[in-house]
């Protein structure tokens, strides 16, 4: 993280012979259709009791006991930056009756000039309130939304980044449905569209989920309870120019699906399936035995074509054509899971991948990076820095 965002809140340090632990933590937000990243810097609270100490003041905490009601967000502050450049804006932080909207499920939209601008906005979970940055003006507002009602009286939970997509933001909740609405607009009009009917889940899936044991820490087969999360196997995104939806079935052979929004925004339609165990099922993959949770996650999918899909198997990123049926390239991930934002890249035929792969580094400036794969995503590892890789499209 840039060092001139972490302890985003200015608060003091707590007591080091506490239990408060400060954690100041950057994560991708979303990204624009054009390459903006939206980055927010966190500072947060918890507790953490003192187990024992050792030389040099180091203390051994307890970080299995931290209770998640402790848990708080001490501060925010977010960030546009422009990976091709290494330029970044600092957003005024959200304050006031603004706050209503914590700024947790923030997108980024572009809009071509002249002028040329760009739009940061949050959509309240009913849709009736938008909380809008726009660099016109330097500061946050609330937009009130044209009258509109959710279907079957549920509210939405983002579940994921938010898209840009054919002029709109896009809020996904992953368990039903995604609302798009205009953030340029003094009046959005939020419009509402449900997942493919044998996609949706109970209502009370994300309630389900936080009742279940919140410890970070796998159990003993491997598994924690943020591995069950929809999310994980469950994404929107934008590929070939188009909106579709992709998911994992639940149970063996794992079928992936995917489904493409219709012209008229109306609904679903299925364009490929195909069964996901058979693929390794002869064995030769170094991301084979599979330990604990053996069910593919979904971590991108590819920008270009919409019959390539990126997984996360294990401890490895595979990627898989579906409409070929075959694993076409594959690698192992670095410090475990890892969120995934895919984001367009401006990469000229002249490039290389070494070219274009670049690192955030905690003081702001860039580096190069080895190469990875042949496409765009961001990496926020789990020392806080921020890793943007370009690739070409």
């Amino acid at each position: 993280m840039p060092q001139s965002l972490s302890n985003a809140s200015g608060l003091p340090e707590p007591d080091p012979e506490g239990d408060v632990v400060r954690v100041s933590a950057g994560q991708a937000c979303a990204a624009s259709q054009d390459g903006l990243l939206l980055l927010s810097c966190k500072d947060i609270l918890f507790t953490a009791p003192i187990l024992a100490k050792q030389g040099g003041g180091h203390k051994v905490r307890d970080v299995t006991a931290a209770d998640p009601d402790s848990v708080r967000l001490a501060s925010m502050a977010h960030v546009v930056f422009n990976p091709h450049t290494g330029r970044q804006c600092r957003l005024l932080a959200i304050q006031g009756p603004k706050r209503i909207l914590a700024g947790l499920h923030l997108g980024i939209l572009t809009q071509r000039g002249p002028p040329e601008r760009y739009a940061v906005a949050e959509l309240d979970g009913n849709a009736n309130v938008m909380l809008r940055f726009l660099p016109e003006t330097g500061d946050w507002d609330l937009v009130n939304c044209s009258p509109f009602q959710l279907p079957a009286q549920r509210r939405m939970v983002p579940t994921q980044e938010v898209l840009p997509f054919r002029g709109h933001l896009w809020w996904v909740d992953v368990t039903w449905g995604a609302i798009c609405a205009d953030p340029f607009s003094d009046r959005p009009v939020p419009h509402f569209i449900e997942l493919p009917s044998g996609s949706l889940l109970p209502a009370d899936t994300h309630d389900q989920l936080v009742r279940r044991p919140r410890s970070p820490l796998p159990d003993a087969e491997g598994n924690a309870w943020w591995m069950q999360a929809p999310a994980m196997y469950r994404r929107v995104g934008v590929s070939g120019g188009w909106l579709h939806y992709v998911e994992v079935s639940e149970e063996e052979p794992f079928v992936l699906s995917s489904f493409a929004l219709n012209a008229d925004g109306s609904g679903w339609t299925l364009n490929h399936r195909m069964a996901l165990s058979p693929l390794w099922a002869d064995g030769g993959f170094p991301w084979l035995p599979l330990q604990g949770e053996t069910r593919p996650k979904i971590g991108v999918l590819d920008l270009a074509r919409d019959d390539v899909v990126y997984l996360i198997v294990g401890q490895h990123m595979v990627v898989v054509d579906i409409q070929r049926g075959e694993v076409v390239e594959h690698c192992p991930l670095e410090g475990g899971d890892v969120c995934i934002l895919p984001c367009k890249s401006d990469v000229t035929e002249k490039n290389t991948l070494e070219d274009v792969l670049v690192r955030m580094c905690k003081d702001g400036t860039l580096a190069p990076l080895s190469k990875f794969t042949k496409m765009m995503f961001l990496q926020a590892p789990a020392d806080g820095q921020i890793v943007a890789l370009l690739g070409e499209l």
